[in-house]
């Protein structure tokens, strides 16, 4: 009987064990294993965030422009991750910027925008996104340098100074030695000026600053180089999209173009032309701006048969 018993406790004691043993690792990996999450990205390229989710861009990009065999890379986007950062490169495009942490206030932001190339010395040496977020007096901007690689990748991110970026992208279409000349990107009809531009050049009828200014001119035409008056109008609209961002800025807006309706009614009024009287309220007596209907505008524009009053 004692036999017996001492059998059965060892046969309870030996399956307890068992039973331990078996659930040991998966105790002791349960108490190991962490839930984690990946970061947010509120890419600007993201085509699955909702738009009010996404960065907003000042302005759309540049058309596509320079070596057609580069062409390829556009709808393409390649990223690196550098310390809490990752930045992500779309040719032609933009080039962003997102941290990788867990703060709910993560910065994200655009680095640039895909804006014109840098030429020298008959050769494609970077390609400049301008535009990007404020940056204190300025706007993010970055230049993207092309060099041989065995793939397509964003090889290395620098800020060199502040504000400004430094991007290396490596590809194999650059490795041909006249994969980023300039002459054969060219059509046709602009390959012809540049020849006469040169002969002109080598038959003295023209300086060597004449000689820059003309290639510069025939560059701008190709689409290669913004003109001046390219540039300021791209700056301008991007101030105009970012001028009404806030309340605020809407409701100065709106205190300004209050004024000025009422400036305009009282020369109306002070040269006999009437006017409808539309029920407006001032800036002051409402929390936001309205915008007057177009039946109030044509009616501040007075009678079209008496516009021959000098106001």
């Amino acid at each position: 009987m004692a036999a017996r018993s001492g059998g059965f406790l060892l046969l309870l004691l030996l399956l307890l064990l068992l039973g331990l043993a078996a659930r040991g690792p998966a105790a002791a990996a349960a108490a190991k294993m962490k839930v984690v999450e990946e970061p947010n990205s509120f890419g600007l390229n993201n085509p699955f965030l909702p738009q009010t989710s996404r960065l907003q861009p000042k302005r759309d990009p540049s058309p596509l422009s320079g070596p057609a065999h580069l062409f390829r890379l556009s709808g393409k986007c390649f990223s690196l991750v550098e310390s809490t950062y990752k930045y992500e490169l779309c040719p032609f495009h933009n080039v962003t910027q997102h941290e990788q942490t867990f703060r709910w206030n993560a910065y994200s932001g655009i680095l640039g925008i895909w804006h014109e190339w840098e030429i020298s010395n008959n050769t494609f040496r970077g390609m400049w996104m301008r535009d990007g977020d404020s940056c204190r007096s300025r706007s993010r901007q970055s230049k993207v340098e092309l060099t041989c690689g065995k793939s397509n990748r964003l090889a290395h991110v620098s800020e060199p100074s502040t504000c400004v970026y430094a991007l290396t992208f490596e590809t194999p279409l650059v490795c041909h030695p006249h994969s980023l000349l300039v002459y054969p990107a060219l059509p046709a009809a602009l390959q012809h000026r540049w020849d006469q531009v040169e002969q002109d050049l080598a038959d003295e009828l023209i300086t060597s600053q004449g000689y820059e200014k003309l290639l510069r001119a025939l560059f701008e035409e190709a689409g290669y180089l913004k003109t001046p008056e390219d540039s300021d109008s791209l700056r301008e609209g991007g101030a105009k999209a970012l001028a009404f961002q806030t309340l605020e800025n809407c409701s100065e807006a709106h205190r300004e173009l209050w004024k000025e309706v009422r400036r305009l009614r009282s020369l109306l009024t002070q040269h006999g032309i009437p006017y409808a009287q539309a029920a407006e309220t001032p800036p002051s007596e409402h929390g936001g701006p309205r915008t007057p209907t177009d039946g109030t505008a044509e009616q501040l524009r007075g009678d079209p048969g008496r516009r021959g009053n000098t106001l």
